[in-house]
């Protein structure tokens, strides 16, 4: 099922996604209520054309904060070791978590604004985690439980002050920092779910890889963040870019691809 946020004539709204058959085309049934109270969440009866006038999809969530994880794959802390960024050659054996505000997230074909005081953006394709439920000290055994499903995310990242500020606030909190969606798929593939991305049309093999290869797994995840922090019902948890990164620069078109989820297109401005 797919779950998904837009506005008719600048009111939001949640909405199902479903193809019709006669047509093939992706159409948004409209609901009452919110994903996260399911009693609550019934359709309205009222259905759009996801392309049609006065529609636009939003984020799918708007978290009250995100999570991450850095170097959760091998081949992403290689590359950050090649590249000068770190000074070993392998991931850390601990998780290593940081966070992004709320006003970091955008939605699909929302701008990335490239801020005046960086002069190196990078993109970071990632499958995100939506919580459906509070969790607080969720053992790993049960944290799917918890999960309302999944969507895309690019944790885009300006590497120059990744590299000179002693914390990541601004290199990966700034505003426009998150994109976020299309929709919240709630029947994927975790386990191997195949990330890739396209830079203005051109698909980059260096970027994509597969959950399958997370070094810390999602339910591992979910547990090791619960312990210290209660996540709350639309929060979000970035799991982990599998690859290289590379630059983005004012005009680029970035587009993150999560099969079995769909795709998250945004464009880079300059700020």
């Amino acid at each position: 099922m797919r779950i998904a946020r837009f506005s008719l004539n600048d009111v939001p709204q949640y909405a199902f996604v479903q193809t019709d058959d006669s047509d093939g085309k992706d159409y948004l049934v409209a609901l009452s209520g919110f994903p996260f109270n399911s009693q609550a969440m019934q359709p309205t009866g009222k259905r759009y054309p996801i392309d049609g006038e006065g529609i636009r999809l939003l984020s799918p969530v708007i978290p009250s904060k995100v999570y991450g994880l850095a170097k959760n794959y091998e081949a992403h802390a290689v590359f950050m070791h090649e590249h000068g960024m770190t000074k070993v050659a392998h991931a850390p054996e601990d998780m290593m978590i940081f966070g992004k505000p709320s006003t970091s997230v955008i939605g699909p074909d929302d701008p990335i604004v490239f801020p005046s005081f960086s002069h190196d953006m990078n993109y970071e394709p990632e499958v995100a985690v939506v919580i459906g439920r509070i969790a607080k000290n969720v053992p790993v055994e049960h944290a799917m439980d918890y999960v309302l499903g999944f969507t895309c995310v690019n944790d885009v990242t300006l590497r120059d002050l990744q590299g000179s500020d002693p914390m990541w606030t601004r290199a990966k909190g700034f505003d426009t920092a998150c994109p976020l969606g299309p929709w919240i798929q709630t029947e994927l593939d975790w386990k191997d779910a195949a990330i890739s991305f396209t830079l203005n049309g051109e698909d980059v093999p260096g970027a994509s890889g597969t959950t399958a290869k997370l070094i810390h797994g999602i339910p591992e995840q979910i547990a090791a963040i619960s312990s210290f922090a209660t996540l709350l019902p639309g929060d979000v948890i970035m799991t982990g870019t599998p690859n290289a990164t590379g630059s983005l620069k004012p005009g680029d078109e970035a587009v993150v691809t999560i099969k079995g989820i769909g795709s998250l297109r945004n464009v880079v401005v300059r700020g």
